[in-house]
């Protein structure tokens, strides 16, 4: 038996190594490196201490002939995994994000002296460098598996364990391997199923995980390593208890402040200093499209700014936003300003661990600035909560779409903890609702900064607009219900049924309401009213069409089965006018959605049908023309649907809005004369909103006469 201490069998290799008790890389991986031909290493992400010691004794090493194999799998942030969902090669940003892992990591001095040293191999074609990542139903996520192989032509050492990151501030890391020597009878199973897991992953048969080649661009960061630690021969001694770790903790690190591009136009200027001058709490009531999430990160920005100035500043920011594909949007700005969030929506288990070690470093001090970004349910819930309850620090709390919290289970949520408070709102009081906007006010505090669309688009925060009123009849059995229904909402009313009550959808008159408000919004008249407008359209792109949720009041009544509209729609998009179109609906995949976005901006799609998801929050200043098919007397709707498309963009000056306005059939029943009457009350008021602003206001305001006449509606 060949002891020797050439081989691996005579490299004196125990079978556990932990931090306390030994010097690993004396003790472990400098021996069985001396006696190896080959190593393989699959190390989770490049961090200083692997690096530190894969160089070691690799001169030796490269003269035996060695071959070396790693496999690391990139941190990927969250502008990462969104340029993987709109479609980016996969590849390049897997390998972006590992470059940016390599150099981080290769901060420590030894860490860039242990992967310098490796520069020889890669001048011989002796390493390769693999990428590995978990790929499983749509979704990619970090291979985390830490596992060696030493080889020396005859036996195998296998190794697993060695955590391989830190948080900043320890001395360097605790590491544990496990070892299993192929010639001891107790380990040799082991050995050789730890050594067939690794062929199998560097070849990519292991289901889930996927590999990429990286050796190419691996090959500057090592060779400029090496340039730089020549000679520096007082790195090569590794401390016993690891290398030290000089990076932060990339899930929050870096500071917050305004980026050196960006420009912060002088009425968002306005709006922070109103905010200081209130102690930091109020509301900003800023149209759709101005800005608001950039004014409140400047605000916070500008906070922490301060806070720095003094001691014990740390800062925690918790941004609440109604969807998450807001919280996505969120986490995209908030890295901007310089740091990277933690979001906290879905599994309690994805987000909780991150919050708590933020949070902890945020009051033991290693960090002075934090921001998690959530969802209004998960706000809500219990383990948020807890989080909030937990944390004793400087805290401002910004609410986004703020009328939501406003709701009686969201309100009593709000943390009195929060020593500054932003409430962000193009509408921020709620629809008859004036308990809860009361609630809202007095949390948030008054309105410190007030911009509607007219003073935006005089500052040229918005784009001017045309806008088209399209009457549509309904027909004899739409006109009936409606009638019945109303009759139902004046009898609920009269019966004491107070019209707060229609701002909750499960409430009889709130429900009653709902029904009349379908009936208006799936008028079958709009569908060729529709055809028409569009044809006069059909080369054109970037346009926006809001249908009516649900189906069609009609069919719920008879029971029958029937496409929604929104399902018509595409199809007189697509099948008849053969243009290129997309659906954003709540059904559609969050991966999908930014997807679609994103070949709207480039053209690829000229129309993008939607119902509710596009009312808050989404960015899509391309769009040029906007159809509403269905809208809600709810002014927060028709505004939040108005912004959508009155957001500037390159080469847009003006947008067209065509609104399809329901009146009564011509020769309706004398006896619902009353109601019809009522109704075109509340859509002329909505078109009166619209046409004020417009470029056009004449023209609609003539649109409307023959129905004003008919109904004496001279003074709506």
């Amino acid at each position: 038996m060949d002891t020797s201490p050439r081989t691996l069998r005579g490299a004196n290799i125990g079978y556990d190594y932990r931090s306390d008790r030994n010097d690993m890389a004396e003790e472990f991986y400098r021996p069985a490196l001396a006696a190896s031909t080959s190593y393989d290493r699959a190390i989770g992400y490049f961090a200083s201490s692997v690096l530190a010691s894969l160089g070691q004794e690799v001169n030796e090493f490269a003269e035996r002939g060695g071959m070396m194999r790693v496999v690391a799998s990139p941190y990927l942030d969250a502008k990462d995994i969104e340029e993987i969902e709109t479609g980016y090669e996969l590849r390049v940003v897997l390998q972006r994000a590992a470059l940016r892992d390599l150099e981080a990591a290769a901060v420590d001095p030894r860490a860039s002296r242990g992967l310098g040293k490796l520069a020889r191999l890669v001048a011989m074609n002796r390493i390769d460098f693999k990428l590995a990542y978990v790929e499983h139903r749509g979704r990619v996520g970090m291979y985390h598996e830490k596992i060696g192989i030493f080889r020396d032509g005859r036996d195998i050492v296998a190794f697993k364990g060695s955590a391989n990151e830190t948080r900043s501030g320890l001395v360097g890391n605790f590491e544990a391997n496990e070892v299993y020597r192929s010639w001891d009878p107790r380990d040799a199973h082991r050995a050789a199923r730890i050594s067939e897991d690794f062929e199998n992953l560097w070849n990519d048969r292991t289901p889930v995980l996927r590999v990429v080649p990286f050796t190419e661009a691996v090959k500057k960061v090592i060779e400029r390593a090496a340039v730089e630690t020549a000679g520096r021969f007082d790195l090569d001694t590794l401390p016993s208890s690891g290398a030290p770790i000089e990076v932060a903790d990339r899930t929050f690190e870096g500071k917050f402040a305004i980026p050196r591009n960006l420009k912060v136009r002088d009425y968002q200027k306005e709006a922070v200093q109103n905010w200081f001058r209130n102690q930091g709490r109020g509301v900003l009531r800023m149209a759709t499209g101005t800005g608001k999430t950039i004014t409140a990160l400047a605000a916070v920005a500008q906070l922490h700014g301060v806070l720095q100035k003094q001691k014990d500043a740390a800062l925690l920011i918790v941004v609440v936003a109604p969807y998450q594909h807001l919280v996505d949007q969120w986490a995209k700005d908030v890295e901007r300003f310089g740091t990277a969030p933690v979001c906290a929506y879905e599994s309690t288990d994805r987000w909780s661990s991150r919050a708590y070690a933020l949070t902890q470093a945020l009051m033991l001090g290693p960090e002075n600035i934090g921001v998690i970004v959530t969802t209004n349910a998960t706000f809500g819930g219990e383990p948020f909560q807890a989080l909030l309850e937990s944390y004793r620090g400087q805290f401002c709390l910004v609410g986004d779409e703020m009328h939501n919290l406003g709701a009686r289970n969201s309100r009593t949520r709000l943390p009195e903890s929060a020593q500054y408070r932003i409430g962000l709102s193009a509408t921020p009081d709620r629809w008859f609702d004036e308990e809860g906007s009361e609630a809202l006010a007095d949390y948030f505090g008054e309105i410190v900064f007030d911009m509607g669309i007219g003073e935006a688009i005089k500052r040229e925060a918005l784009c001017r607009y045309t806008y088209k009123p399209v009457l549509v009849e309904l027909d004899d059995e739409e006109a009936e219900l409606y009638a019945e229904v109303s009759q139902k909402v004046a009898r609920a009313i009269a019966s004491g049924s107070k019209l707060k009550e229609s701002s909750d959808r499960d409430s009889p008159l709130g429900r009653l309401l709902k029904k009349r408000a379908d009936i208006l919004g799936h008028a079958h008249g709009k569908l060729a009213a529709l055809r028409e407008e569009i044809e006069l359209r059909k080369n054109l792109s970037h346009q926006l069409i809001y249908c009516a949720e649900g189906r069609h009041p009609l069919l719920n009544e008879t029971g029958l089965d029937g496409p929604r509209q929104i399902d018509q729609v595409m199809d007189l998009i697509g099948n008849q006018l053969h243009m290129t179109a997309a659906r954003y609906t709540s059904e559609t995949k969050r991966p999908d959605r930014q997807g679609i976005l994103r070949r709207f901006d480039k053209k690829e799609v000229q129309a993008i049908t939607s119902m509710r998801c596009l009312d808050e929050g989404v960015d899509v200043p391309a769009a040029r023309t906007a159809y509403l098919l269905a809208s809600s007397s709810n002014p927060r709707q028709f505004i939040q649907r108005r912004g959508r498309v009155l957001r500037n963009a390159p080469g847009k000056s003006l947008a067209d809005i065509i609104d399809f306005v329901v009146v009564p059939p011509a020769d309706g029943d004398a006896l619902q004369f009353e109601t019809e009457r009522k109704l075109l009350r509340r859509e002329i008021a909505r078109v009166e909103e619209f046409a004020g602003l417009s470029e056009n206001e004449t023209d609609t305001l003539e649109t409307l006469r023959p129905v004003r006449e008919r109904y004496s509606l001279f003074d709506a």
